[in-house]
C-alpha cells in the first residue's frame, strides 16, 4: 500500500500539494487527474524515487517494483521484440546467468534458474511480448525491424510495451493514449482493466478512464482529494461538493453582510458598543468559506462560415498513395454542408492518408478531386504544430494572418484560448505540446473555414480544453471531417462514420460500439459477416437515434441563429445609446449649459434623454428575454 501521511510536494519555492493524507490500496488502479502544472508529473517523479516529500511522509513498500515509460529511446540495432522483452529485468538477468552457469556446467544452479523462469512465466515471455506488440499496433513483420527504424510516435509504444512487460507491481503511465490510435487505446484500455498490480494513470481521455480506472486521485488547490469509482462518478461526485460548498458560502457571505451592517449601525452607540465588539471579534474568527468554482479558462467557438458551397468537396473514384504503393483505391465521397463524418478504421489503413487527400496535400494518382466554388478548408494535423515559428509570439501569427486586425481584438481572442497577458507575447518556442495545439487551433478558427479536417485534435489537450473544443465543435455550423482516439468527441460531433479499411472507403453502419465489436472480431481473425454481435436491427436502431440527434441539433441551431443575431443587434444599439446618454447627462450636468438658456434646445435634450432611458430599458429587458430563451433551448 501507498500511504501518505502529512503529505507536501513543492518544485523550488511553489507548492504543488499540501498535507494530504490518504492510503492507495494494492491493486487500485488510480486516474490522476488536475489542471496542467498541478502536479500530476512530480507526483510521479516522486513515486519514481526522483524526488522526496518537503514535508510528511509517502510509504511505499520496499520490495515493490515500479515500472513506467521511457520519455528517450535510443536509436538501437536490436529488434523490436527484443527491446521489448528488455522490459523484464529478472528475465533478462536469469538468461544471461544461465549461459554463465551452463558453460561451467554447474548443474543444480540451472535447475533452479530454470525453476524460477517456470516461476515467472519465462517460457511464455516471447508470446506476451508478442502479444503486447500486436495489440499496439505493430505488425508480425515490426516485431524484428530494428528500433532505430521506427520514428518518434513507434517508438513511444514500444517503450509502452516495454513498461507493460515489466511485471511491475507498481505502473506509473503518464498519458499513454498520446502516440495511439482508436485500436490501440481499447486494446490498452482491456489491458490495464486486467493489470493485477497497483495503476496510476494520468490521461485527459474520460472514455479510457471510466473503462480501466477504480479511483481518482484529484489535485486541486493545492490539495490531493481521492475519489472511489471511475471519473464519469468522480464528476457525479465533485459537482455535488461545488454545489454544497456554494450553498455554503452564499449562506455564510448573508451571515458576514447581517453581522457588518449591525456594526456599522451600532458601534458609535454606547449602549451598542459592547455587542458591536461581540460580533466585529466574530466576524474576525469566522472561517471564509471560498466561493465554488470550476476554473474554464477556455470561451471561443467557431464562427459560422460565409458561405457553403453544395457540394463542398467530391472524391470520384480516387486512388492515393505513397512511392510505388496505392494505400486507397476506388474512394468516392461527396462533402455537402451539414456533413459531419468521422473516419475509422486500423491502424495503417490510411485514414490520414484520406485526410491529406482531402486537404489537397496530397494529389490523387488516379479519379478526380473536385473542389466547390467558395470552399475554405480549415486542416488540422499533428505535422503543422512543427510549421509554427518558434521565435514568433501567439499574437505575432494572428497578426501576420490579420495585418489589419485591431490588436486588442486578436487579443481578447486569444484569451478564449488561455493565451492571457505575457503568454499571449512570448515566443512559442518554450511551449508545451498542448500549448502548440492550442494555437494551432486558434489560427485555424479564425479563418472560418467551412470544411474541417481533424487529425486527432484532442492530442496534448488537457480535459477542460478538449471539452471546450467538443463543445465548440457540436455548435459548429460547418462541415468537418474527424480522425480521433477520443471516444466522448467522435460520439458527441460525428452523425455517421466511414470505415477505411483494406484500401478501401465505405459508410460504417453502425456506431463506436459496433466499431467496437469489429475490431474484436478482426483482431480474432473472424470472417466479416461475424464482425458485428449484434443484430442488424439494433444497429438500424442507433443510426436511426444518431440521425434523430442530428436532427435535433439542427433545429436547435436553427432556433438559436436568430436569437444569437438579435442579441448581438440589441448589445450593439445598447452599447450606441449608453454613449449617447452618457454624453446627454454630462451636458445636462454642466452649468455652463444653463449660461445662455435656449429654451427649444434644452428640451429637445431632455425629451431625447427621457426617449434614450425609455428605449434602453425596453432593450435591455428584451435582451434579458432572448439570453432566457437561448438558456432554455440549451437545456432541451
Amino acid at each position: 500500500m501507498i500511504h501518505f501521511r502529512g503529505f507536501t510536494l513543492a518544485r523550488g519555492a511553489r507548492r504543488l500539494i499540501e498535507d494530504a493524507t490518504l492510503p492507495i490500496h494494492a491493486g487500485w488502479r488510480v486516474g490522476l487527474v488536475g489542471a496542467n502544472g498541478s502536479g500530476k508529473s512530480s507526483l510521479f517523479a516522486l513515486l519514481r524515487g526522483e524526488l522526496h516529500p518537503d514535508r510528511g511522509e509517502c510509504e511505499m513498500p520496499a520490495g515493490w517494483r515500479v515500472g513506467w515509460v521511457a520519455q528517450e529511446t535510443p536509436p538501437l540495432d536490436e529488434p523490436a521484440i527484443e527491446y521489448v522483452l528488455d522490459g523484464d529485468g529478472e528475465l533478462r538477468a536469469i538468461a544471461r546467468e544461465l549461459v554463465a552457469v551452463e558453460a561451467r556446467h554447474d548443474g543444480n544452479r540451472v535447475g533452479e534458474l530454470h525453476a524460477r523462469l517456470h516461476e515467472i512465466g519465462g517460457y511464455g515471455a516471447r508470446a506476451r511480448a508478442a502479444a503486447l506488440l500486436s495489440g499496439l499496433g505493430f505488425t508480425e513483420a515490426d516485431f524484428t525491424r530494428r528500433v532505430a527504424d521506427f520514428s518518434g510516435g513507434w517508438r513511444m509504444r514500444l517503450n509502452l510495451a516495454q513498461a507493460l512487460m515489466s511485471r511491475s507491481d507498481l505502473l506509473l503511465l503518464d498519458e499513454p493514449t498520446n502516440h495511439l490510435d482508436l485500436d490501440a487505446v481499447i486494446w490498452l484500455e482491456k489491458w490495464l482493466a486486467g493489470y493485477r498490480g497497483t495503476l496510476m494513470v494520468v490521461s485527459h481521455d474520460r472514455d479510457f478512464l471510466d473503462g480501466c480506472v477504480t479511483h481518482i486521485a484529484h489535485i486541486s488547490a493545492r490539495r490531493l482529494t481521492l475519489y472511489t469509482g471511475n471519473y464519469s462518478a468522480f464528476e457525479s461526485q465533485r459537482a455535488a461538493q461545488l454545489a454544497a460548498q456554494q450553498a455554503m458560502f452564499e449562506k455564510q457571505q448573508r451571515e458576514i453582510a447581517h453581522l457588518e451592517r449591525f456594526i456599522t449601525r451600532f458601534r458609535a452607540k454606547a449602549t451598542k458598543a459592547r455587542q458591536a465588539q461581540s460580533r466585529l471579534k466574530a466576524l474576525d474568527r469566522m472561517e471564509r468559506i471560498s466561493a465554488a468554482h470550476v476554473d474554464d479558462p477556455f470561451d471561443f467557438h467557431f464562427p459560422e462560415p460565409e458561405r457553403a458551397p453544395d457540394p463542398l468537396l467530391a472524391l470520384e473514384e480516387v486512388a492515393a498513395g505513397y512511392a510505388e504503393r496505392n494505400v486507397l483505391e476506388g474512394v468516392a465521397l461527396t462533402f455537402r454542408p451539414g456533413t459531419r463524418l468521422g473516419l475509422l478504421g486500423p491502424n495503417g489503413a490510411g485514414k490520414s492518408t484520406l485526410i491529406k487527400l482531402l486537404a489537397g496535400e496530397l494529389a490523387p494518382r488516379a479519379g478526380r478531386r473536385l473542389e466547390g466554388k467558395g470552399l475554405a478548408i480549415g486542416y488540422f494535423a499533428q505535422h503543422q504544430l512543427e510549421q509554427l515559428r518558434a521565435n514568433e509570439s501567439p499574437l505575432a501569427h494572428l497578426l501576420r494572418q490579420e495585418p489589419t486586425t485591431r490588436e486588442q481584438e486578436l487579443r481578447d481572442y486569444l484569451g478564449g484560448f488561455d493565451f492571457r497577458g505575457p503568454a499571449a507575447d512570448a515566443p512559442v518556442a518554450p511551449f508545451s505540446g498542448g500549448e502548440k495545439s492550442r494555437l494551432a487551433l486558434a489560427l485555424l478558427v479564425r479563418r472560418r473555414p467551412n470544411l474541417l479536417l481533424l487529425d486527432e485534435p484532442t492530442n496534448h489537450l488537457d480535459l477542460e480544453m478538449r471539452y471546450a473544443l467538443t463543445r465548440a465543435l457540436a455548435e459548429y455550423e460547418g462541415s468537418l471531417v474527424l480522425v480521433s482516439h477520443d471516444r466522448a468527441l467522435l460520439r458527441t460531433v460525428c452523425d455517421a462514420f466511414v470505415l477505411v479499411a483494406d484500401g478501401r472507403v465505405a459508410e460504417f453502419n453502425g456506431d463506436l460500439d459496433d466499431y467496437l465489436a469489429w475490431l474484436a472480431a478482426r483482431r480474432d481473425a473472424r470472417t466479416p459477416a461475424n464482425a458485428n454481435a449484434e443484430s442488424a436491427a439494433n444497429r438500424t436502431a442507433r443510426k436511426e437515434a444518431r440521425a434523430a440527434a442530428a436532427a435535433e441539433r439542427q433545429d436547435r441551431l436553427a432556433r438559436r441563429r436568430p436569437l444569437l443575431r438579435e442579441a448581438e443587434q440589441l448589445e450593439r444599439q445598447l452599447a450606441a445609446w449608453h454613449e449617447e446618454k452618457r454624453e446627454l447627462d454630462e451636458q445636462l450636468a454642466d452649468p455652463a449649459f444653463y449660461a445662455s438658456p435656449d429654451p427649444d434646445q434644452l428640451k429637445g435634450v431632455v425629451l431625447r434623454q427621457q426617449a434614450l432611458t425609455r428605449r434602453i430599458d425596453e432593450a435591455e429587458h428584451r435582451w434579458l428575454e432572448v439570453h432566457a430563451a437561448l438558456e432554455q433551448i440549451e437545456e432541451i
